[in-house]
Formats: structure tokens, C-alpha cells, sequence
């Protein structure tokens, strides 16, 4: 596994379909740019991070910041998710986690006592190419709260 990324390190570029099978390359967006890592669309909470974050996105955005969900799974099942919890943020499919391998958010985790090979639950603050916030085995309950906190930027 890559070595966890830190503030001040190059954000790892990418370019990933969305959920409506659109290209989204990472240098091509302007401002900051919340990614955030996450296993699986559909699931318990996974489904509450990113209701989270997009009731979190219109402040976000007046802020400046797009936010971009990164999982491996399929367009297809990105939209049925967004239509399913009525998402407003950027869903992103890695299916072959090339991405997660690059932003070190693939590999050994611990999952009820057991160590497996997943997703690591991540977040991380671009802005102009470097990374300003990272955070590994974030909890999809309170994070985007906690995450806004570190921040600065409550409403």
C-alpha cells in the first residue's frame, strides 16, 4: 500500500466517471475540493456521510468547495444511490481502485475485530494541487460536522 498522503503533499490527479458517466478529472476543478473515500454506495453509512455532505453542499459551495465521493462502484449504481437518498454532491466510481491505491485508501483495515483488504473510510482537503487535510478511518456518523469544525467553517 502507498504511503499515507499528509497536508502538504501533491494531491494524486485522477480522472473518474461520474455517476451519469461523465468524465471528472481532479486538476480540472477550480477552488477546494473535498474527496472523500467510502466502501460502498447504499449501505447504512455510507448512505449517511453522503446525505451528510450534501446537506452540508450548498455552504460548502458559497465557501468554495466541491465535493467529490470516490467508491468502486459502478455508474450505475452511483445514480441509482443518488436518486435512492436524493444526493446532491459529485459520485465518483473506481471500480479497479487505482485511485484509492494512489491516495492510500485501499488496504488492510480492521473490520469487527478482523483484519480484510478494503476501503479505508478517508477524507481529504485539496486545494490548488496539495493536500491540506487528510484523515484516515474517519467514522461516517458526525463526520462532515467534525470535519467542518477542523475546518473553521460551522455554520
Amino acid at each position: 500500500m502507498t504511503d499515507r498522503l499528509q497536508p502538504g503533499d501533491p494531491a494524486p490527479d485522477f480522472t473518474l466517471l461520474d455517476d451519469s458517466e461523465s468524465e471528472v478529472t481532479l486538476s480540472g476543478l477550480e477552488g477546494k475540493v473535498i474527496v472523500y473515500f467510502y466502501p460502498a454506495a447504499m449501505t447504512p453509512g455510507c448512505s449517511k456521510q453522503a446525505c451528510d455532505f450534501s446537506e452540508s453542499l450548498d455552504h460548502l459551495q458559497t465557501l468554495g468547495y466541491t465535493v467529490l465521493g470516490i467508491s468502486p462502484d459502478q455508474p450505475a449504481k452511483l445514480a441509482a444511490f443518488r436518486e435512492r437518498d436524493a444526493l446532491t454532491i459529485t459520485l465518483l466510481s473506481d471500480p479497479d481502485r487505482s485511485t484509492m491505491v494512489a491516495w492510500a485508501t485501499f488496504g488492510e483495515k480492521k473490520l469487527y475485530g478482523k483484519v480484510v483488504e478494503g476501503v479505508i473510510r478517508s477524507t481529504f482537503v485539496v486545494e490548488n494541487g496539495t493536500i491540506t487535510h487528510a484523515a484516515y478511518n474517519v467514522k461516517a456518523t458526525g463526520h462532515v460536522a467534525k470535519l467542518r469544525r477542523d475546518l473553521g467553517i460551522d455554520a
